[in-house]
C-alpha cells in the first residue's frame, strides 16, 4: 500500500517545523573556517590527533584527464571478505562465516580460486567444542578453520561477526601476500577497525580484547601484513567506501576555548562540505546551489593518531602486539577524494611507512584517483574481489540450511525474518 497524496503531503509539511540553524551558506563559511584554523594540527585532550603528512592544499583533477594518464603501477591486487551474517540457532550457537578472497590485475585464475573460510561460532554452553585447527579443500587451492568465541551474551554477534571476517582477511592477504607485485588495495580500512573500536564500547569487550589471543592475533596478522608489504617495498592501502570517522567533529566539539557549534554528523560531511565545488545560481525559488562535476577533488594526506587509529600510532600499544619497524611506520595516514558525478566521499589509508616518501606519496594519489575516475566510484580491482568474496542471498540461505541440519536444530527465526525470507532475492 502506498502513501495517500494527502498522507505525503502532511508528512512533507513537518519539515516546516524544524529550523535547522545555520544556512547553507553559514556552514560552508564555517568550513572553511576549520580547514584554514583547526587542522595544521588538530589537537585533542592535549594530544595531536590529526596533522597534515605534507603540505596542507585541496587539488582538482579532471575525470577524463587523469583517467586517460600513464597508470602508476602496472598491475594491482584487491582483496575483500564477506559473510553469512550472525546466525542464531535454537540450540543456542550463533554462527558467522566468512571467506576471503584476492582478485588481481591482470587476471591470475589460479589466485581468484584460492579462498579462506573463517566460522566463528559462540555458545554459552561451556562443554561445547570446537576443532580450531586449519583445514585444506579445493584440491589444496583453499584453506578453513572454525573459532570458538567464549561467552559473551551480550555482543555474541558482533564478536563473532568482526572475528569471522577480519580472520579470514588478514590470513588470506598474508598467504598471498607474495603474489602482489605493485599494489595491494584492501575494500575496507587499513586495520580491523570495528575490532578496534571494542576497547571503547563496553568493559566486557575491553577485557575481551586484553584477556583472549583471538582478537589480537587478528590484530597480528595486520601488523605483519604491513611488514612484509615494507620489507617489500610493495605499498598497500585501504579503500574505504562509506567513512564513517569522527575524529575531527568530536576534536572541534571539544574545544570548550573556542565559541563554535560543529553541525556536521561525522568528518566525512565535513569533507565533502570542503571539497564540494560550486556556486550559487538564481532559481524561481532564489538562488540555489549548483555542482561542479567536471572534476574529482581530493585533500592532501594527513596523519591520524585519534579514535580508532589511537592504538597504532606512535603512543598506543597495538593491543600488546610486538611492532619490529618504527611505531610510527605502522601509522595510518589518509586522504579523502570527493567524486561530485555522484555527490560520494571516500577515503584512502596508508601507512605512515609508505607516505612518508613525498614520491611514493604522489604515486598512490594518483593511482586511486585515476581508478575512481575510470570506475565512476570504488576501483575496479575492489569491485572484482567483493564479486569473488561475496555470498549471495540464496548462498547464505543455503548454508543456513545447512547448519540446520548438521546441528540438527533450526534457525532462532523472528517475525522480520518471516517476513523479508518472503521477498525475492
Amino acid at each position: 500500500m502506498t502513501l495517500d497524496p494527502v498522507h505525503f503531503d502532511g508528512i512533507a509539511r513537518l519539515a516546516g517545523r524544524i529550523d535547522h540553524g545555520a544556512d547553507e551558506r553559514d556552514r560552508r563559511a564555517f568550513a572553511e573556517t576549520v580547514w584554514a584554523e583547526f587542522l595544521d594540527p588538530l589537537r585533542y585532550d592535549g594530544r595531536t590527533v590529526l596533522e597534515p603528512v605534507d603540505e596542507q592544499a585541496r587539488r582538482v583533477v579532471d575525470c577524463e584527464g587523469v583517467a586517460l594518464r600513464d597508470r602508476e603501477f602496472p598491475t594491482e591486487h584487491g582483496l575483500d571478505a564477506g559473510t553469512i551474517n550472525p546466525t542464531t540457532f535454537k540450540n543456542g550457537l550463533v554462527i558467522d562465516i566468512a571467506q576471503a578472497a584476492m582478485s588481481a590485475t591482470p587476471s591470475d585464475l589460479d589466485l581468484h580460486r584460492s579462498r579462506t573460510t573463517v566460522m566463528t561460532v559462540h555458545s554459552n554452553d561451556e562443554t561445547m567444542t570446537v576443532d580450531e585447527s586449519w583445514g585444506k579443500f579445493d584440491e589444496g587451492y583453499s584453506r578453513s578453520r572454525a573459532v570458538k568465541i567464549p561467552p559473551l551474551p551480550r555482543f555474541a554477534e558482533g564478536v563473532v561477526h568482526a572475528l569471522a571476517l577480519y580472520l579470514a582477511e588478514s590470513k588470506h592477504a598474508r598467504d598471498h601476500a607474495e603474489t602482489v607485485s605493485d599494489l595491494l588495495v584492501l575494500d575496507g580500512p587499513l586495520y580491523p577497525r570495528g575490532l578496534l573500536r571494542w576497547a571503547d564500547q563496553h568493559p566486557d569487550l575491553a577485557d575481551f580484547l586484553l584477556e583472549d589471543p583471538r582478537p589480537t592475533t587478528v590484530l597480528e596478522n595486520y601488523v605483519r601484513l604491513v611488514e612484509d608489504f615494507v620489507e617489500r617495498d610493495v605499498p598497500l592501502v585501504g579503500f574505504v567506501k562509506n567513512p564513517a570517522t569522527r575524529v575531527l567533529t568530536r576534536s572541534l566539539k571539544s574545544k570548550r576555548d573556542v565559541d563554535i557549534s560543529v553541525p556536521w554528523s561525522d568528518d566525512s560531511a565535513l569533507f565533502t562540505r570542503l571539497l564540494e565545488r560550486g556556486e550559487y545560481v538564481d532559481d524561481v525559488d532564489g538562488e540555489r546551489w549548483e555542482r561542479d562535476t567536471a572534476g574529482l577533488t581530493y585533500t592532501n594526506w594527513f596523519r591520524s593518531r585519534g579514535g580508532v587509529d589511537g592504538p597504532l600510532s606512535a603512543e598506543g600499544d597495538a593491543l600488546g602486539v610486538d611492532r619490529h619497524l618504527e611505531r610510527e611506520a605502522y601509522e595510518v595516514t589518509f586522504f579523502v577524494v570527493y567524486d561530485p558525478r555522484d555527490d560520494l566521499l571516500y577515503r584512502i589509508e596508508a601507512p605512515y611507512a609508505f607516505t612518508k616518501d613525498p614520491e611514493t606519496r604522489d604515486r598512490l594519489t594518483m593511482q586511486l584517483l585515476q581508478d575512481v575516475a575510470i570506475a565512476h566510484g570504488p576501483p575496479t580491482i575492489v569491485g572484482k574481489a567483493d564479486e569473488l568474496a561475496r555470498i549471495s542471498n540464496a548462498e547464505k540461505a543455503s548454508l543456513r540450511e545447512t547448519l540446520e541440519d548438521r546441528f540438527d536444530t533450526a534457525q532462532d527465526r523472528t517475525y522480520d525474518d518471516h517476513r523479508w525470507t518472503e521477498e525475492p532475492f
